[in-house]
């Protein structure tokens, strides 16, 4: 079970699961599978875009929910004169895409080298093998309250988070080569990940350890742009058969600020955007306390309190978590841990 479908539908449209499902299904699980006449109009919508791509396109995902929607229920078909003749909105970073590296612009191992520098030297983040951190989680699956939140990491790329829930847990696991989500918050207690998702868990896990993140992608184009009026270079990994990677780093201090991955799933393409803040010294290694993850389904605000590095962690950690508890009476959540 993946989570495209609430991906693609919600946010184009500024609707959440119940706009689609009904109200009773926001506490049971039985009632998500009623029909209703908005669930009848996307499938005949989803056959149209598909239409589209297929007879224009190739049958590649260029039409998508957002392509008309852009967040309104009902796409527009009068042009906005307000919209014409105001001052357009800012450029979104996200969006910048790298043709080639400028001749005046530094290399990708110059802004990889300048991070490693940035955050505590090469030989320093080497010595980090490992690391137990502890803190908050907020989420629309906790209803926007905070809830003590563990972390552990394990290089070169394994990762387990738990969020305790007031019903429940819920646990993220990534051994390096699988990837689990086990939530009691879901109709599916234990999914396994596949596909973007799993490649996705690969890169948030490889992000734990400065030195691995380079190794995510064979090639590396650099390019400037600016995050609220702060200049950063932006490091664009690509490799054939997978969507791109963006790395944003502090223009003057050096540190990762943002990554952007992508997911592509069956009727378009969806950004995972992780924002690093509050970058405290932890034994000579700079690392963010502040983690915030935000998708087209929701967002999640992670604070950590405390990191420990080095810290012995039971292998056990990032075995394939058991199904979770007590889902069926928690029921459904406006949004989810991405």
């Amino acid at each position: 079970m993946s989570s495209w479908t609430r991906w693609d539908f919600l946010q184009p449209l500024s609707l959440n699961c119940t706009d689609c499902h009904t109200e009773e299904s926001a506490g049971s699980w039985a009632r998500f599978a009623d029909d209703t006449q908005l669930k009848i109009t996307t499938r005949k919508m989803l056959l149209m875009v598909n239409a589209i791509n297929a007879n224009n396109f190739g049958g590649a995902k260029f039409v998508t929910c957002w392509t008309c929607h852009r967040g309104g229920h009902q796409p527009p078909n009068v042009p906005s004169l307000t919209e014409q003749y105001s001052a357009p909105p800012p450029d979104d970073p996200n969006e910048f895409t790298i043709r080639a590296n400028a001749a005046d612009e530094p290399t990708p191992d110059q802004v990889f080298a300048k991070y490693f520098a940035a955050a505590g030297g090469a030989q320093k983040l080497a010595a980090v093998k490992s690391f137990v951190g502890k803190g908050t989680y907020e989420g629309y699956d906790t209803e926007h309250e905070a809830v003590p939140f563990d972390v552990f990491a394990k290089a070169p790329n394994l990762r387990t988070t738990i969020a305790h829930f007031r019903v429940g847990e819920g646990v993220r696991v990534t051994d390096g080569h699988n990837a689990w989500i086990a939530s009691s918050d879901r109709v599916q207690l234990l999914m396994t990940l596949t596909g973007g998702e799993l490649d996705g868990a690969k890169i948030d896990a490889a992000s734990m350890f400065p030195m691995q993140l380079k190794g995510t992608y064979p090639n590396w184009k650099v390019g400037e742009t600016a995050i609220e009026d702060k200049p950063v270079y932006i490091v664009q990994g690509t490799a054939p058969g997978r969507p791109s990677l963006k790395l944003f780093f502090d223009k003057q201090s050096g540190l990762l600020v943002r990554l952007v991955r992508y997911q592509v799933t069956v009727v378009g393409t969806n950004p995972i955007q992780v924002d690093y803040t509050d970058y405290r010294d932890v034994n000579g290694v700079k690392m963010p306390f502040g983690w915030t993850t935000s998708w087209t389904d929701g967002q999640d605000i992670i604070k950590l309190t405390s990191i420990q590095q080095n810290a012995a962690i039971d292998a056990a950690q990032f075995n394939k978590p058991a199904p979770a508890k007590n889902g069926a009476e928690a029921g459904p959540s406006e949004g989810g841990g991405q």
